[in-house]
């Protein structure tokens, strides 16, 4: 790679970073774990950064490889659940999240995964219709049928908590 490259990955790391985490943070519910996700996909990226940058978009290919990841971590998560219940609860944090960041973070877990992301696309990144539809291959229809779906599903979860949906603020 020459310095160029290295100059252009750098802005366009800069430039993107924050929004991928923020996708990996909605779709995932954990922080630290989106960060870490969010900095294997750019790794991956730097390391085909030639290839990559011809793309027409090339936050979309770190996207989808954070979100495969993401999904290789999920089917571990059976043996984090049966060691995490081996080793009891952890210690209460000082400082933790509001209760209105847990009530949306709970309820965007109980998502399908697919509604989750649709979701993450849509809300947290600002993205169309027709774009998650080509970031995810599912025609635009299922795309406006999931985020349809994952609102009333959202709706009625949070109301549950006796949340009001309108009025919380954004846990981002």
């Amino acid at each position: 790679m020459t310095g160029n490259d290295s100059a252009e990955f750098d802005a366009f790391y800069t430039a993107t970073v924050r929004r991928v985490v923020l996708y990996l943070y909605a779709a995932g519910g954990d922080r630290a774990e989106a960060q870490d996700l969010a900095q294997e996909a750019f790794a991956r990226a730097w390391q085909h950064w030639p290839r990559v940058a011809r793309y027409d978009d090339p936050e979309a290919w770190v996207r989808t490889v954070a979100w495969r990841l993401m999904a290789n971590r999920w089917r571990g998560l059976r043996r984090r659940v049966a060691a995490l219940t081996r080793l009891g609860p952890p210690p209460e944090a000082a400082v933790g999240p509001s209760p209105d960041r847990v009530a949306v973070i709970e309820a965007l877990q109980r998502l399908p995964k697919p509604q989750r992301q649709v979701v993450a696309l849509h809300y947290l990144l600002d993205m169309s219709v027709n774009d998650i539809a080509a970031t995810t291959g599912a025609p635009a229809g299922t795309v406006k049928a999931q985020l349809s779906r994952a609102r009333a599903t959202l709706a009625g979860l949070l109301n549950d908590n006796d949340q009001e949906v309108t009025d919380a603020p954004s846990p981002f």
